[in-house]
């Protein structure tokens, strides 16, 4: 790799870092170019990505940065998995993971906090952003439906007892 394009990698690498709202490391030894591929087109899937890289470079470029303290993850085969979403790439990893032993996680960190295996698993046990948009607005309709259903209630007993007295008087 030429000087020109390690330097690309480390400016391309230290965007990652600014704008991934969590990063994922992973070794991914053992894993087939098919197995690769699946793993991308899950992670693309959700909004997130993974990325083979190299240790040195990644450790250029978190030099200052917030994931700074992850360095110490970045040894033998690593690649990244890293969405703006702080569960989407964690939980794609999760599965994938857990259907495929090659992939191994390692750690990670979202903002100032660096996660282990451990914490990676558990964010992956979150809801995602949508599912929580979903709750949300399913929560603000309800009380909406509810007052509907509480006002056209009165309505629907006096048409019932005026059918009865049409019904009776027939």
């Amino acid at each position: 790799m030429e000087k020109a394009q390690k330097s690309e990698m480390i400016d391309m690498l230290e965007g990652v870092f600014d704008s991934a709202g969590v990063v994922v490391v992973t070794h991914y030894a053992g894993l087939t170019v098919a197995e690769m591929m699946e793993l991308r087109g899950q992670l693309r899937e959700v909004d997130a990505q993974f990325k083979v890289v190299k240790n040195r470079l990644v450790k250029r470029a978190l030099a200052g940065k917030t994931g700074e303290n992850a360095a110490d993850l970045f040894s033998g085969p690593v690649g990244i998995a890293y969405s703006n979403d702080p569960v989407s790439a964690p939980k794609a990893a999760v599965d994938f993971a857990k259907k495929n032993d090659k992939l191994v996680l390692l750690g990670g960190w979202m903002g100032e906090t660096l996660l282990d295996d451990a914490g990676v698993k558990s964010l992956a046990a979150l809801p995602s952003l949508d599912q929580l948009r979903g709750k949300l607005i399913g929560l603000v309709q309800a009380p909406a439906t509810k007052v509907a259903g509480v006002v056209q209630a009165p309505a629907g007993q006096l048409a019932r007892v005026l059918k009865a007295y049409a019904d009776k008087a027939a």
